[in-house]
């Protein structure tokens, strides 16, 4: 999506969906110091690497996940990712009735009755004035799972920069005690998102050429284990993303 974005193949787009059972790493992480491969194993739960910053991530099908890219200001940065972009979500939330608010920077907590509870984390990328925010949303996932098979270093825990609250997740429905339906949560977003950036969504299925360009991805990148599983992928994989292209 983003790299359609980028080449004028699609128009501004909100993606969201699910999927079974996966840790998604962020780009600069090494796997074995953040999943606990005995347990991902045992569980049969993939390893992926996205091309974005930040912590590793447990996907399920009790996870919404969604991806916004757009067209922005020139001078934005992070400011519009951060601010404009991700009070999109907030919104989103605030119109399901509930108290939502960012908190180090790119996590979304909101107030239930044991206090502020972390449901959503972000990452982010931008390239002159075009923008990616993606994230989780916790709605119903198994979060003995996710907390197995995810490790957390002392050393971020010891971290006086970030609350403690980013490491206390929980799920939408089981904090609130409510039953928060996937198609309701679906219908804030964009209805949030269609207020902020002032826009009528349009409900479309992925192009032709974004399926080929996926594909391609797929099969030169995502589905390597050099890519997944070691620090800092070589460029490599770009290179020959770029070439296949031409």
């Amino acid at each position: 999506m983003w790299r359609a974005l980028r080449s004028n193949l699609i128009p501004d787009t909100l993606r969201i969906w699910r999927h079974r059972n996966a840790v998604i790493l962020g780009y600069f992480q090494l796997a074995e110091e953040e999943v606990n491969f005995e347990r991902a194993k045992e569980k049969g739960i993939d390893i992926v690497r996205r091309f974005t910053g930040g912590g590793a991530v447990y996907h399920d099908l009790g996870c919404l996940v969604w991806s916004i890219a757009v067209k922005g200001p020139k001078n934005g940065g992070t400011k519009f990712l951060y601010g404009d972009l991700l009070s999109g979500f907030v919104e989103a939330l605030r119109i399901l009735g509930v108290n939502a608010y960012i908190e180090n920077v790119n996590d979304v907590v909101i107030d239930t009755p044991a206090g502020r509870r972390k449901v959503s984390g972000t990452a982010a990328t931008l390239a002159e004035n075009y923008y990616l925010l993606h994230g989780t949303l916790l709605v119903e996932t198994d979060l003995e799972i996710l907390s197995s098979v995810l490790k957390v270093s002392r050393a971020k825990l010891a971290d006086k920069k970030i609350s403690e609250v980013k490491y206390r997740v929980a799920n939408l429905n089981d904090a609130l005690g409510k039953r928060f339906h996937m198609s309701d949560i679906i219908d804030a977003i964009i209805k949030a998102y269609s207020k902020i950036l002032g826009k009528r969504a349009v409900i479309d299925l992925p192009s032709r050429e974004e399926l080929n360009l996926a594909r391609k991805l797929y099969n030169a990148k995502y589905s390597k284990p050099e890519w997944n599983l070691l620090r800092f992928p070589s460029k490599y994989f770009e290179e020959d993303i770029n070439r296949d292209s031409k």
